[in-house]
C-alpha cells in the first residue's frame, strides 16, 4: 500500500509539473526540500556532522546555512527531474549551456569508450539525460529503488533519451561491452562502498571507502575518464561542464587503482568546495562514526548510483 501511494503521489506530481510554469516548479521543489530540512532531524544531523568534518573552520551558523541550502537544492533537483521528464529533446537542450564539449568529442575520438564520472552534486540526474540528446546515449550504473513501481517509473525517465541503465547483475561485463564498442559509461564515485574491494581515498582530508571500478576499467581498457558536472544558472537553466580528462598514474605506480581513484575524487572535491550547497551532505559518506550511525538510512536511496 505504501509503495502504491508513493507511486501515485509521484505520478500526480508529474501531471502537475507538466502544466506548472517553471518558477512555480522550482519554488515547489525548494519548499519540499526546506520542509524535509525542518522535519527530518536524522538526516539534518548527518548533514551538519558531515559539514563539521569537511569545514571545521566555518562557524556553526555557516554550516547550518549550507545544510539548509543543500536540502532546498535537492528538493529542486527532484522537481526539475520530473519536469525534464515532460520536455521534448529540443526544449531540454534550450535549457542547457555546454562548457568543454571539445574534451568530450576528443575523448570519444580515441575509440576506447569514455568513462564519465560525477558525484551527487548539482543536477547529476539530468546530466546523462542531456548527454544522450547532445552527443550519444550512455550506459548508466545505478541501484534499484526499493519501490518496484517507482523503480520502473524512474527507469523510464532515465532511459527516455536512449540511455541504458545497468544494475548489479553482470555490471562489469555489460560495461566492458559498452567501452569496447566505443560508447560512454556514467558512474557516480562519491557513494560509500562497503564491499571488500573498496579503496580508501582522502575526501576532505578524511578516508572514504570508494569504488575502484572506474580506475580499474580505465587502466584495463585505456578509456579516458572525463568528469562532468551540471551547475544551476538560475531560471531553470544549467551549465554542463566537461572537465579535462583525469590523467592516469605512471605505469610503474605500485597502487595505480588507488592513485587513479584519488585523482578522480580530487576533481569532485574541488567542485564541492566551490559549491558546497550543491552536494548531498545528508549521505553518510564517511562511515567511521560507529555502529549506531550505520543504522541511519540513506536519503534519496535509489537516486544514488554505485
Amino acid at each position: 500500500m505504501r509503495h502504491q501511494l508513493e507511486y501515485f503521489a509521484v505520478r500526480l506530481l508529474i501531471a502537475l509539473v507538466r502544466v506548472m510554469p517553471g518558477p512555480l516548479v522550482r519554488a515547489c521543489g525548494t519548499s519540499l526540500g526546506l520542509a524535509f530540512y525542518a522535519i527530518d532531524g536524522v538526516h539534518r544531523r548527518v548533514a551538519l556532522r558531515n559539514l563539521a568534518l569537511a569545514f571545521p573552520a566555518r562557524t556553526e551558523a555557516e554550516r547550518r546555512a549550507i545544510a539548509r541550502a543543500a536540502f532546498a537544492h535537492f528538493g529542486r533537483l527532484l522537481f526539475e527531474l520530473l519536469e525534464f521528464a515532460t520536455l521534448t529533446n529540443d526544449r531540454m537542450l534550450k535549457r542547457v549551456e555546454f562548457d568543454g564539449e571539445e574534451r568530450c568529442r576528443q575523448a570519444y575520438a580515441q575509440g576506447k569508450g569514455v568513462l564519465f564520472i560525477a558525484g551527487h552534486f548539482g543536477f547529476w540526474e539530468l546530466q546523462a539525460i542531456v548527454q544522450a540528446v547532445r552527443h550519444e546515449p550512455v550506459t548508466v550504473l545505478a541501484r534499484a529503488l526499493d519501490n518496484p513501481q517507482l523503480h520502473k517509473l524512474l527507469e523510464q525517465i532515465r532511459q527516455r533519451t536512449g540511455n541504458t541503465i545497468v544494475y548489479r547483475k553482470d555490471t562489469i561485463r555489460r560495461v566492458m561491452r559498452a567501452l569496447e564498442a566505443g560508447h560512454g559509461v556514467a558512474v557516480l564515485i562519491d557513494q560509500h562502498i562497503a564491499s571488500h574491494d573498496a579503496v580508501s581515498v582522502d575526501f576532505f582530508e578524511r578516508p572514504a571507502a570508494t569504488t575502484p571500478v572506474v580506475a580499474a576499467l580505465a587502466l584495463r581498457t585505456g578509456a579516458p575518464v572525463v568528469p562532468v558536472f551540471a551547475l544551476p544558472l538560475g531560471r531553470g537553466r544549467y551549465r554542463m561542464i566537461y572537465e579535462h580528462p583525469v590523467e592516469p598514474p605512471p605505469g610503474d605506480s605500485e597502487n595505480a587503482v588507488r592513485e587513479f581513484t584519488q585523482r578522480c575524487t580530487d576533481v569532485l572535491e574541488m567542485y564541492v568546495r566551490r559549491h558546497p550547497e550543491l552536494w548531498l551532505w545528508m549521505h553518510r559518506r564517511w562511515r567511521d562514526e560507529g555502529p549506531a550511525a550505520d543504522r541511519v538510512p540513506d536519503m534519496f536511496h535509489g537516486l544514488e548510483e554505485e
